[in-house]
């Protein structure tokens, strides 16, 4: 086994935790895009940017993330992509 002295430790440490935070910060900044009712993923899980389900919108969806008041608020299974606050798809799930 090979002897990792404290100064590589604390460096390998310390870069790592830099570059998980980055990468986070990255991911939800990439999230930018509005999906298209074209987009695959929609298409799949029959997303609308207007839900005709009464009491069900993305807005108040399991899926949702970030800010509750976003007009355009990224979801979790649409990767990089922002849905309508007042959308639908078949994978709505009530937020608990």
């Amino acid at each position: 086994m090979n002897k990792i002295d404290r100064r590589a430790f604390l460096k390998l440490t310390g870069s790592t935790l830099i570059g998980v935070t980055l990468g986070g910060i990255a991911l939800r900044v990439n999230a930018q895009e509005k999906i298209t009712l074209d987009d695959p993923t929609a298409v799949a899980l029959k997303y609308v940017h207007q839900s005709a389900v009464d009491g069900e919108y993305c807005k108040n969806c399991a899926y949702i993330q970030g800010e509750e008041q976003a007009q355009w608020p990224p979801c979790s299974l649409f990767a990089g992509k922002l849905v309508a606050a007042e959308g639908w798809c078949s994978a709505w799930i009530k937020k608990g």
